[in-house]
């Protein structure tokens, strides 16, 4: 069985039955279910199956001369190749093919081997055809090279069957050489003819780069017809001249009208009917003239079909198309047309054709607005986030009430792994829309997003045309990620691009430059992420409904992990669940101990890596067994062998004294990955009378910088109120320091721990054990409101705090946090730092 290079994910295999009949239809039906192979592909399937070809000399001779004895025309008798590609080979022409069939390999192998490398090359005929399964004409075929199952041949004449030698598999006809009925070189119309073809050769050489690369490589080819080779080089070289170059003609090939015919013909990639039309025809004048026919209507029959398919695209759809966009696409259209009759290229109006009719124009996903199923949803998806979920809800019942839900742009804020992306994939999935990711975490040019102008080389449309074609439909959910790291580049401006994709009152006519016509994103629900929401501009951030994810508790991180991270690991790594126990004393110690981070992304890896580690275990335990006939041990992971595993904790406990020492206090911090505790430490350098001084480190920012001064200079007032001659602050050079030093910490939260610090070594007494605090203090002595109260909340759990200091401003916030969060904690409010000092001094040592 026979096939030429296609590529692997196209490989039909063809198995050829004992009768010669079935054996025909057989290959007739394998051969109409694979792609189209035509000629342009010869340089390619060469590269792919014959690489020794193509640097370097071929391992047969190049001229591929047949031995005196017999010559061609002693070739009466040969093997019939079935099936030939969809269309036949022309004299002159090589053909790489693939031979399955073991039978018809060695019939080749015998015949090159033999003094008659021959074969006959027969195109196949439509199996609806009543006439017999292949054409009666086809070519002589020589046997070039055999490699494995790898056969190159190449056309050396026309031949007619005349009687079939042996049904018997493989098939073998007797054959006559066919002849060019004689003509004469010198008659002025066959003349006219020839030069009317050279005159289109080179026409279509100037405007089709395609066909110029073509025949570019065929000049340089080694296997195929000299004369071929030579009047490939002359029209690449004279290609601007030819008119005036008959002479320069005649000499390049030897004034051979057939050759020329078939060289066009071959080249030509016309439809394999056509084809065989030209190797059928012995009138050579006729021959030019099909040849003619065919190079001036294959390349425009395929534009044809191409704008005729961007027709058909368009027709059911084309009153919901916007008028201004019809206009230009049928204005494209009128353009293709001229460019194609002056023999242009259409490369660049087909791709934006292409893209124009592509784009989903008034399509749209059937939206759900069912608030029980988005609720059902949502749960099984995510567990807690009990605020998030119902900030959604209430969003999806907007929705419902008014048909509509677009106009809001929610923002996702949160440290990363707590699953901002997956709930705007769960909302996806609610509403039924499609969903389309969008990264825009470090995009600096705005053509990413507007697309860039189609005069620019390589020029392409942004990202939201992109979308549009991809998801199919008008009104998908998008989601722009992490958009509080958004490049900056005033150049070519990012910021200014967005605010034009999120604007109400302008995505309803968004310019895509590269699309050139206004589309409508209106029907687009934009959903974006980030773990700040202060590094995000304000006119970005202004367009946007913020919704929190503070991380989940210690309680939801068990749960998380006992009802879906365990088992979806279990699964993912082959693991049968009764396998394996991991018990919630390990799970437990896990999420203290090595992950605490508010989201549980790094606690699926530590899984991960248990489960692995058992995965290599059973394999060993398996291979040990074959020859033991043992039963796997089932594996139990328990916090005294959870080291085993994933190694010696991380967090060792976040709170370094037991007892707090003087001049130090624990502070409360938030940070984009969560909350955390800080020690500020004060201690005394030197004294020196009247020359009183704070020196601070701790790799602080300016906010924090600003608030150590300003608490030391409350700190020294409050000091003189209750102990006008306690004289240590004008008399003493103190060092501040916040632990840490390579973590850089800024943020206005940090006051009222840094005076409670300098006044508890100012009256040589530590603060109340168990004792944390947030909040900014002014200069008289208010105390400011925070922000990330649930995840400070959380951070003073994990470090045992049992008594927490928050702004009188945040008494609501915390009164709604969940339960779990609370449970435990003795929490003061205050407006004033007096109440603190009462709170962290007033006590009995």
């Amino acid at each position: 069985m026979l096939k030429p290079y296609t590529p692997h994910h196209m490989t039909l295999p063809i198995r050829v039955g004992s009768s010669p009949a079935n054996r025909n239809l057989l290959l007739l039906e394998a051969w109409s279910q694979q792609t189209r192979w035509n000629r342009s592909s010869h340089e390619f399937a060469r590269r792919a199956f014959f690489p020794t070809l193509t640097n370097s000399k071929p391992t047969v001779s190049c001229s591929a001369t047949v031995s005196a004895k017999p010559g061609l025309d002693d070739c009466l008798t040969v093997l019939a190749l079935l099936p030939l590609p969809p269309e036949p080979l022309i004299p002159g022409f090589y053909m790489p093919l693939y031979v399955e069939d073991p039978k018809v390999l060695a019939a080749l192998q015998e015949s090159k081997s033999g003094e008659t490398p021959y074969a006959g090359a027969f195109l196949s005929k439509d199996d609806k055809d009543p006439s017999p399964v292949i054409h009666q004409v086809g070519t002589l075929a020589q046997i070039i090279s055999i490699q494995g199952e790898q056969v190159i041949i190449i056309g050396r004449g026309r031949i007619q069957i005349t009687e079939t030698v042996s049904n018997d598999h493989p098939l073998t006809v007797k054959t006559h050489h066919l002849k060019d009925k004689p003509y004469d070189k010198d008659d002025e119309v066959i003349k006219a003819t020839y030069f009317e073809v050279i005159s289109m050769l080179g026409d279509v050489l100037k405007t089709t780069p395609h066909w110029r690369e073509q025949v570019q490589k065929y000049s340089q080819d080694n296997i195929g017809d000299s004369n071929y080779r030579k009047l490939a080089k002359f029209l690449l070289k004279k290609r601007s001249k030819l008119t005036d170059s008959r002479a320069g003609i005649f000499e390049a090939i030897d004034f051979n009208y057939s050759k020329l015919a078939d060289f066009g013909a071959g080249i030509s990639g016309a439809n394999e009917l056509k084809l065989q039309e030209v190797l059928e025809e012995l009138d050579v004048h006729k021959r030019l003239d099909l040849t003619l026919e065919l190079e001036s209507t294959s390349e425009t029959d395929e534009d044809e079909k191409e704008a005729e398919t961007f027709r058909k695209r368009i027709e059911p759809i084309k009153e919901k198309i916007p008028k201004h966009v019809l206009k230009v696409i049928e204005e494209q259209f009128a353009k293709f047309d001229r460019i194609r009759r002056n023999y242009g290229s259409t490369d660049d109006i087909y791709d934006y054709l292409d893209l124009l009719t592509s784009l989903p124009w008034g399509k749209c996903s059937d939206e759900n607005f069912d608030v029980l199923r988005a609720e059902k949803i949502l749960d099984e998806d995510h567990y807690g986030l009990r605020d998030v979920k119902e900030r959604i809800l209430e969003f999806i019942a907007v929705g419902t009430l008014t048909g509509n839900p677009n106009g809001k742009i929610i923002c996702l804020s949160g440290p990363p792994g707590v699953g901002k992306t997956s709930i705007a994939r769960s909302v996806a999935r609610a509403l039924g829309r499609k969903f389309f990711r969008l990264a825009v975490g470090g995009l600096s040019d705005s053509s990413e997003i507007k697309g860039d102008r189609s005069v620019c080389i390589g020029s392409k449309p942004g990202k939201m045309v992109q979308c549009l074609k991809q998801v199919g439909t008008e009104n998908p959910l998008v989601l722009l990620d992490e958009i509080d790291k958004l490049g900056k580049c005033s150049k070519y401006d990012p910021e200014g691009a967005l605010l034009e994709l999120l604007d109400p009152e302008q995505n309803s006519h968004f310019l895509d430059y590269f699309l050139d016509v206004t589309i409508d994103l209106s029907k687009v629900l934009f959903v974006c992420t980030a773990n700040d929401t202060d590094k995000i501009s304000g006119p970005l951030i202004d367009r946007m409904e913020v919704i929190k994810l503070a991380g989940y508790t210690t309680d939801e991180k068990m749960h998380i992990a006992r009802d879906y991270l365990v088992k979806t690991v279990s699964e993912k790594c082959g693991i049968k669940p009764e396998k394996i126990d991991v018990s919630d004393a390990a799970l437990l110690s896990l999420i203290e101990n090595y992950c605490r981070e508010a989201g549980v992304r790094n606690l699926q890896k530590q899984i991960e890596k248990i489960f692995r580690k058992i995965a290599l275990k059973l394999v060993r335990q398996r291979a040990k067994t074959k020859k033991t006939r043992g039963v796997a041990e089932k594996f139990m992971i328990e916090e005294t062998n959870l080291a085993d595993y994933i190694g010696k904790p991380v967090f060792l406990g976040e709170k370094i004294y037991e007892q707090t020492p003087v001049g130090v206090v624990m502070g409360l911090a938030w940070t984009s990955m969560g909350g955390s505790t800080l020690y500020i430490e004060t201690t005394f350098v030197e004294e020196s009378e009247g020359k009183g001084g704070l020196h601070i480190t701790g790799h602080l920012g300016n906010v924090m910088k600003e608030s150590a001064e300003i608490a030391h200079t409350v700190a020294r007032r409050i000091m003189f109120d209750k102990d006008p001659k306690n004289l240590f602050f004008p008399n003493s050079k103190l060092h501040l320091h916040v632990p840490q030093g390579a973590t850089p910490k800024d943020g206005p939260s940090a006051g009222c721990a840094m005076i409670t610090s300098l006044l508890s070594l100012a009256m040589k007494k530590p603060v109340r054990k168990d004792l944390a605090m947030t909040g900014e203090v002014t200069l008289t002595g208010r105390i400011l409101p925070i922000g990330g109260l649930k995840e400070k909340t959380m951070a003073a759990r994990r470090s045992q705090v049992k008594v927490i200091i928050f702004p009188e401003a945040n008494r609501r916030d915390f009164e709604d946090l969940e339960e779990s969060v609370k449970e435990g904690l003795n929490v003061h409010f205050v407006d004033v730092y007096e109440q603190i000092f009462e709170l962290a001094f007033g006590y009995d040592q």
